[in-house]
């Protein structure tokens, strides 16, 4: 009996865990806690100390910092918002100012609208923009903010092919030079070019913004350095002075979009800086003939692994990484086949479904063993109450002879544990399943189902499944709270994304199949036992 409790309150304890772990991410404000990563990808908030001096606070509006060798200088306030130069692709249009940096980038695919059906822009105009050049010298610094780029083109257009704009800045003292080739996906190949060594600093810009989802995901900036090992710096929790040495990749991101730099060849020295909300900006160590890589759009896999399969690293989903990642690569393939996320949804439960059911069979046949026992295991307590070692002894024969595990029922529910929560972070964080189509009514499974359908079925099969499976709570306020789950789930689930409640309601529908199978396979059993037990005494 103490054992269905216990069974009981290990569901309840995880229904609770769930409601925490997915409630502060949709209600709660702050940043998450940071995860431990290695190259298997899990997120992990690290400070890297090197020889890189730290930069300044950063700004558009900032004054300038007093004069240093080696940090880049804030930017002098400036109001050019002009555009210089339009870069038009068929995924994309990028728009560069006069400053020489991408002042917006807008894509173009159907399912990157916002709620008014027009396409989506991914930067706030007012922050740090993508390729602004810092130098560390304050008087020239402020000289370049004020000298336009002259272009070699107005507009420029990406096909099938690679497309090089020329941007030529010319200083007092110095000439810049940026050739940007762009290419149809959206990464681009960068050639700094000056004409003296000088210290300077190239950014990513501040993080995209397109993501207004009440979702409290990680957002900020992710640096693979040369270890591989990743550090995320949520957005609020920048110290100003991380430092990373040949970095392979710096990214800021969030829940589906990125502008991130990137050097296989000979790596990047990051520097990370804070703005005035502790918000973490990138900075990468620049040369007099510096060649980089950059990309700006949406963390898509297919086209993140298209440029190299490294990149795809971009991706974070946090503490689960480790299992997210191999479960979309398989949800993925599935997709292949199928066509349909939501069928691939459906399939890769079931899936999961059918690799567990050993566990999940003998757990649940366990369970229904101890249901049986539990008049016997009362008569043990009453009987050896007083002597708990010798209790427990009768107990352990008991279950041997009876072939019952006492801890059989939990396995499978600890094993769902981080299932669960590794696909809740795919559904949420997957760039694909934006504007995929589901299945009838679901037109995007990356948004609310419009009709609260799949919601109210995922509670009526909650409901189900509490019916059909053994119970034997004697707590009031255990069974009350088993008793008002669905509802409370139900009412929980009614905003989340439909892929989400799609995994669950399937969930719900396999457990149920199973649970009438290891019912009927049980009730079978017992007969049979019966009969052996009727034989034996005919023979005595």
């Amino acid at each position: 009996m103490e054992q269905l409790d216990l069974q009981k309150r290990l569901i309840i304890a995880l229904a609770l865990s769930f409601l925490v772990f997915v409630g502060s991410s949709y209600f709660l404000g702050g940043t998450q806690a940071p995860t431990p990563q290695q190259d298997s990808n899990i997120s992990k908030k690290q400070a890297v100390s090197s020889t890189n001096p730290a930069p300044q606070a950063v700004s558009n509006s900032a004054s300038l910092a007093p004069q240093t060798t080696n940090t880049p200088k804030s930017a002098p306030v400036q109001s050019t918002e002009k555009v210089l130069v339009t870069v038009k692709s068929q995924n994309y249009i990028f728009t560069l100012d006069e400053l020489g940096r991408i002042s917006q980038a807008t894509l173009l695919a159907k399912k990157y609208v916002d709620g008014d059906g027009n396409n989506i822009s991914l930067f706030d105009i007012t922050q740090v923009k993508p390729l602004e050049i810092r130098f560390s010298d304050a008087k020239l610094n402020e000289e370049a903010f004020k000298v336009a780029y002259t272009p070699s083109v107005a507009v420029l257009e990406v096909g099938d092919k690679p497309a090089l704009l020329v941007l030529t800045q010319t200083l007092s003292d110095i000439t810049i030079t940026k050739e940007i080739t762009f290419y149809a996906d959206g990464h681009y190949d960068l050639h700094i070019k000056t004409t003296k060594p000088t210290p300077y600093f190239l950014t990513t810009g501040h993080r995209p913004v397109a993501d207004t989802s009440n979702y409290i995901l990680a957002k900020g900036a992710l640096i693979k350095g040369a270890d591989g090992i990743i550090t995320t710096i949520e957005d609020g929790d920048a110290l100003g002075d991380e430092n990373f040495k040949s970095a392979i990749f710096a990214s800021a991101f969030d829940r589906y979009y990125t502008s991130f730099l990137y050097s296989f060849e000979k790596g990047l020295d990051v520097t990370v800086a804070k703005d005035q909300g502790d918000d973490p900006l990138i900075f990468v160590q620049g040369s007099e003939n510096l060649l980089v890589h950059g990309y700006i759009g949406a963390k898509d896999h297919e086209t993140l692994n298209a440029i190299n399969p490294v990149l795809q690293d971009v991706i974070e989903y946090g503490w689960f990484t480790f299992l997210s990642k191999p479960f979309f690569a398989v949800m993925a393939w599935i997709y292949s086949f199928v066509g349909n996320w939501a069928w691939a949804i459906i399939l890769f439960t079931l899936l999961v479904k059918l690799i567990l059911f050993p566990l999940s069979y003998k757990g649940m046949m366990s369970m229904s063993k101890l249901k049986d026992l539990a008049p016997k295991m009362k008569e043990i307590k009453e009987k050896y109450g007083k002597d708990p070692q010798k209790m427990n002894v009768k107990m352990m024969e008991m279950y041997k002879k009876h072939g019952a595990n006492p801890m059989g029922g939990c396995l499978p529910l600890l094993l769902q544990i981080p299932v669960f929560f590794a696909l809740y972070r795919v559904l949420l964080n997957a760039d694909e399943m934006q504007g995929a189509d589901g299945i009838l009514w679901i037109t995007d499974l990356s948004q609310m189902d419009p009709y609260f359908i799949l919601p109210l079925l995922m509670g009526a099969s909650m409901y189900l499944q509490q019916k059909i499976t053994p119970s034997n709570i004697t707590d009031p306020l255990q069974e009350k709270i088993f008793k008002f789950f669905p509802v409370i789930m139900t009412v929980f689930f009614i905003t989340f994304p439909s892929g989400l409640v799609l995994y669950w309601l399937t969930n719900n529908v396999l457990s149920i199949a199973q649970q009438y199978y290891i019912n009927i396979a049980y009730e079978k059993h017992k007969v049979a036992v019966a009969a052996v037990a009727k034989e034996k005494k005919k023979d005595t």
